[in-house]
């Protein structure tokens, strides 16, 4: 599932960590804000974790972020979008990897849940 902001933008559900919170707690906490779907809802992969490192700004005020990224699944299909999303998609591998074509660390995070999930499925 990638959410949309707007002006051909599509990512993952994330967001800021809360004081005293674990990187797991903050991610549950945000596709619930983002998406309604509550943690009880989810299954999350507890071996998969993904790192997002960018920089933007300039000078003394650039600014380093690192997003931690889990993979979960859902049986739910209707998710309702908070205000900072004007829509949202379930996508196959093939389209996900289009849309998000123009963002290298974030294509990079959705082969390798991918390559997880299919390593993951011949394991079995």
């Amino acid at each position: 599932m990638l959410l949309y902001h707007g002006h051909s933008y599509w990512n993952f559900p994330k967001g800021k960590l809360e004081k005293e919170e674990r990187s797991w707690q903050a991610a549950m906490r945000e596709v619930a804000e983002e998406t309604g779907l509550k943690a009880a809802e989810l299954k999350l992969m507890q071996d998969f974790k993904a790192y997002e490192r960018f920089a933007f700004g300039k000078g003394e005020g650039r600014t380093f972020k690192v997003v931690i990224l889990f993979l979960a699944e859902t049986r739910k299909k209707q998710i309702t979008i908070s205000f900072e999303h004007e829509g949202f998609g379930w996508f196959l591998f093939r389209d996900a990897r289009k849309l998000l074509l123009r963002y290298k660390e974030n294509l990079k995070i959705l082969q390798d849940a991918y390559d997880y999930l299919r390593e993951k499925s011949v394991s079995r």
